[in-house]
């Protein structure tokens, strides 16, 4: 039996061949478990954007082991057939940028996701207040998205990440556009779905405001992971 989260064993990434090759990804290895957060740090061409696309199943490895969930979804090639619908079931993806969709209020654009799986609209919708009120943003369920504050839109943004109850949420710099109580604020609604859904998540980061809010930390640099325990400090 596979234990569920994100597990990553010797991972590559090459582009191109011969002389002109490039390794991006040398040697990945990382665990998260359900319920955990951590943070990915590492310079610019350190392999991170890589990282989280080949995860994001956006891009092929070249090597490697790749379990989300209770799913080997890459042994030394795909092992999932539909590669959209793992992204939509099994993967949330939370951005920089909130990319909310302008014209549908925010009910629906959290809504979107599951009924694009085949979810009944107001079962749909159902499932976007529920997570809407558990996110604090419930009062603004019938606002457009130029209605919202920064931090709002980066809330509904999360709710869409967590909608359809993935075993992974992907969080590319969340809080990169936000001051430091508004950054917090989200690394704490991280945590506290994470917990709640069981839910392993991996930001990366350069924000040196939440650093110290993880409990674990995975360094990359040169395509090669190592990882060092974080302070874990609580959220002040």
């Amino acid at each position: 039996m596979i234990d569920k989260g994100i597990h990553i064993q010797g991972l590559k990434k090459r582009y191109g061949s011969g002389d002109t090759a490039v390794d991006a990804l040398k040697n990945v290895d990382m665990q998260v478990a359900p319920g955990e957060v951590v943070g990915l740090i590492g310079p610019s061409g350190s392999g991170k954007s890589t990282l989280l696309k080949a995860l994001g199943a956006v891009i092929e490895p070249t090597a490697g082991r790749m379990i989300l969930g209770d799913k080997v979804i890459y042994d030394d090639g795909w092992k999932v057939k539909d590669l959209r619908a793992l992204r939509r079931d099994k993967i949330g993806f939370v951005f920089q940028a909130p990319y909310l969709i302008p014209f549908l209020d925010v009910t629906d654009n959290v809504a979107l996701l599951p009924m694009l799986a085949g979810v009944a609209n107001g079962e749909a919708r159902n499932r976007a207040r529920a997570l809407l009120k558990a996110l604090d943003v419930n009062h603004r369920a019938k606002a457009m998205p130029s209605q919202l504050s920064g931090g709002e839109q980066q809330r509904v943004a999360i709710a869409r990440g967590l909608i359809n109850r993935p075993p992974v949420i992907l969080a590319d710099e969340p809080t990169a556009p936000l001051d430091s109580e508004r950054a917090l604020a989200v690394i704490r609604i991280l945590n506290d779905m994470a917990r709640q859904y069981q839910t392993a998540i991996i930001i990366v980061t350069h924000d040196e405001k939440i650093l110290p809010t993880f409990k674990r930390i995975y360094h990359i640099r040169d395509g090669v992971t190592y990882e060092e325990a974080g302070e874990g400090r609580d959220f002040e």
